[in-house]
């Protein structure tokens, strides 16, 4: 994601040497006393993370439970509802960035919303979309802390 709005850093002005005491009454000449002229470097911008912990849960919705959610971890791989503009690089991003794993792949399934009946109403379930996220051989992910 392209952060528009980030705030760019000021470039601090040149510190005066320690050293240096302002002419008294003298009659010398400023630049006797004067410090060396300080040439002003320009700082880098760190680097900013790609995902901010605040910004991966406009990503991640929930980690999905379910029977066969648990027998996939088994194969190391984990289901998680995504929101539905999600796309699979930010996915993989947003994992690797809070639960600190390797990802190998994600796959995306868009479940469709549902037609359902309670005796004569009649309502949709809403749909959703989701993603099984395959992390590097030995890693885990915590899901239901124990």
């Amino acid at each position: 994601m392209i952060r528009f709005f980030k705030k760019k850093e000021k470039v601090k002005p040149a510190e005066v040497k320690k050293d240096y005491n302002p002419p008294t009454t003298s009659s010398r000449s400023l630049r006797e006393r004067a410090p060396e002229s300080v040439e002003v470097k320009p700082q880098p911008i760190p680097k900013v993370k790609e995902k901010v912990i605040g910004e991966v849960y406009r990503i991640l919705k929930t980690p999905q439970v379910t029977e066969k959610a648990t027998d996939l971890t088994k194969g190391n791989q984990y289901v998680f509802k995504v929101w539905p503009t999600a796309g699979k690089v930010e996915i993989k991003k947003a994992i690797e960035g809070l639960y600190g794993v390797d990802v190998i792949s994600v796959k995306i399934i868009r479940v469709p919303a549902k037609r359902r009946r309670l005796g004569r109403i009649r309502g949709w379930r809403k749909g959703y979309k989701k993603a099984i996220v395959k992390i590097k051989a030995g890693q885990k992910i915590e899901v239901l802390p124990r």
